[in-house]
């Protein structure tokens, strides 16, 4: 009897154990958003496109990004738009892609069919004849139903913008920003729709212009004048748009961001940023200095704007040398000293956690790299944090390893459907990725 009093104290601190590491991989999702939006990834796939390293290897854009340090990404959705690509069922297909590599997930609503910006911010062709109040509901209903759908396969993204570039307002007429009320109330009735979805998803308002101080007060102070509600306050930071040196760009930005801490107590991100593809010396030059200024407020993040773009739609912005097909010295901006080392010394390999394919079903590969010989720990937990299955535990040597889960408990039997979480322990570090059984 003494024993069995022993009992649960110890599945106590089994569950407290497994909190701790959970815990500890929250710390980890909290990091600085090294972020890239690749809203035109999957139509640029199409079309034939090559990305290759820079080694020369043709690779997964994706996972070329990883490489150069980029941990976060946005995509933008249009309610409708006449190609098909960057509506819900893209946005889905490219935000699973980014989950399963173990990317933070940032969705920017646009709340339009096409471009939303300062000069365009049209309304949807489907919502074209609703009145105010029926767009409100609009708002609420396409947000909410994106996000239960992204919910339903284990996606919850870490961040939503409710409009693009929202300087001017949206949804013109009824929303723009000389009508403050009907904006607030726009604003507000997505932010409503996140936030019945899952309370954890940060909702970004975002402003273009990060070095107009004065747009962003006359901004936000309307909105907080009329009750609306944001988490983070996100802006653009485009040197070339703004005809400013990037020296005086970032500059301004930094003034905008510690005056919006102080002004509302809330925290920044740099949703856009971008430079000349060719001009990349200054381009990472001016990341560099732009994501230092972020960090030394406490900025959640800095997003390069569509950097895969080569000979894309005559956009020269992005961070892709045409003639290589190679990322530019740029990207070597969202690299750490450490990451950087682990580049330039190719015979070391960095750690990286891969799970395929998720959704499952019957079983499923999770594959790691480690850059040096250690102990680890592979094991699955279910949502209550509680132990399934243990799939490695070992000393292992450096270099590419695999294990399959089949699917079954340690004590063989088959799990239920739903949604898991494959924790790697590997010495004193941890990395956690949700999968998803299907039946």
């Amino acid at each position: 009897m003494k024993n069995d009093r022993k009992l649960p104290r110890l599945k106590y601190l089994s569950i407290l154990a497994i909190t701790m590491v959970i815990m500890q991989y929250q710390v980890v999702l909290a990091q600085f958003a090294n972020g890239a939006d690749v809203s035109w990834l999957s139509q640029m796939e199409a079309s034939g496109y090559v990305f290759r390293n820079n080694a020369g290897v043709k690779e997964n854009c994706l996972q070329i990004l990883k490489e150069k340090g980029i941990n976060a990404l946005r995509f933008r959705l249009w309610v409708n738009p006449p190609g098909g690509y960057c509506n819900e069922k893209d946005v889905a297909y490219m935000a699973h892609r980014a989950d399963s590599m173990g990317f933070s997930v940032l969705l920017d609503f646009h709340l339009s069919d096409t471009w939303a910006d300062p000069g365009h911010q049209t309304i949807p062709s489907a919502w074209a004849n609703d009145t105010f109040p029926q767009l409100k509901q609009d708002v609420y209903n396409y947000v909410y139903g994106v996000l239960d759908s992204l919910k339903l396969i284990g996606i919850i993204p870490k961040w939503v913008q409710i409009g693009n570039e929202v300087g001017n307002g949206i949804l013109w007429p009824y929303g723009k920003a000389t009508n403050m009320s009907n904006f607030a109330a726009l604003i507000q009735s997505g932010y409503n729709a996140v936030k019945a979805v899952d309370s954890t998803i940060q909702v970004i308002i975002h402003l273009e212009d990060g070095h107009n101080d004065a747009l962003f007060r006359k901004i936000f102070d309307g909105l907080k004048a009329n009750r609306a509600k944001w988490d983070i306050i996100g802006m653009s930071v485009y040197p070339y748009w703004a005809n400013l040196s990037w020296q005086v760009d970032d500059s301004l930005a930094l003034l905008t961001m510690k005056d919006m801490i102080a002004r509302y107590n809330t925290k920044v991100m740099v949703c856009e940023a971008g430079y000349l593809y060719y001009q990349s010396v200054d381009a990472k030059n001016y990341l560099v200095d732009l994501i230092r200024k972020t960090k030394s407020v406490g900025g959640l993040g800095v997003f390069y704007w569509e950097p895969e773009c080569y000979n894309w739609q005559n956009y020269n912005m992005g961070a892709w040398d045409p003639k290589t097909q190679e990322p530019t010295i740029a990207m070597d901006a969202f690299l750490d000293t450490t990451a950087t080392s682990i580049f330039q010394e190719k015979n070391i390999t960095p750690f990286e956690f891969n799970i395929y394919p998720n959704p499952f079903n019957p079983s499923t590969t999770i594959q790691y790299s480690l850059p040096k010989s250690e102990k680890v720990i592979v094991k699955i937990y279910n949502i209550l944090g509680e132990p399934v299955k243990t799939l490695v535990d070992a000393n292992e040597e450096a270099g590419v390893h695999s294990v399959i889960w089949s699917g079954r408990n340690d004590f063989n039997n088959q799990a239920a459907s739903g949604i898991y979480l494959v924790i790697i322990n590997y010495g004193k570090r941890f990395q956690s990725r949700k999968i998803v059984l299907l039946k």
